[in-house]
């Protein structure tokens, strides 16, 4: 299983893909937030990606899945980057989690969902199967 995430989508836009990469099959696709330091002005686009503690915005390329855990947004995974341009995730603790505020009424409405502090914010009702899907070990790649 592998995690793909395409920021160059806007938020209201379903943009995180569950790919089976040993069967070639999309699995499921979900809305996922970005952080609020990578769209200051609320449009629903990213326009820039941190590694820097502090910033609230989105890092992007390669993070491993690692252990799950129970957090102020309830079950969670934390991540590990593996690139210099995220290699700050695990102590800046951007981990996928769920927020009410990453909803697909809210995305018919605004035309997007709400903004994290960098981490891949999913909907209540999909947190579970993500996290399944993405267990400990996993790839997790984010691009615009």
């Amino acid at each position: 299983m592998l995690g793909l995430v395409d920021f160059s989508a806007p938020s209201g836009s379903p943009r995180f893909h569950i790919v089976d990469i040993g069967n070639g099959r999309l699995l499921a696709t979900h809305l996922v937030a970005h952080g609020r330091g990578s769209d200051p002005a609320n449009t629903g686009w990213v326009t820039s990606f941190s590694n820097r503690p502090g910033s609230n915005a989105s890092s992007r390329g390669s993070f491993l899945t690692s252990n799950a855990y129970y957090g102020k947004h309830g079950r969670s995974r934390r991540l590990v980057g593996l690139d210099a341009e995220n290699s700050n995730a695990a102590s800046r603790a951007i981990v996928i989690h769920s927020a009410d505020y990453v909803t697909r009424q809210m995305a018919n409405v605004h035309g997007r969902v709400g903004r994290s502090l960098g981490c891949f914010t999913v909907t209540d009702r999909d947190i579970a199967g993500v996290l399944s899907r993405l267990g400990e070990g996993r790839l997790l790649f984010a691009w615009k």
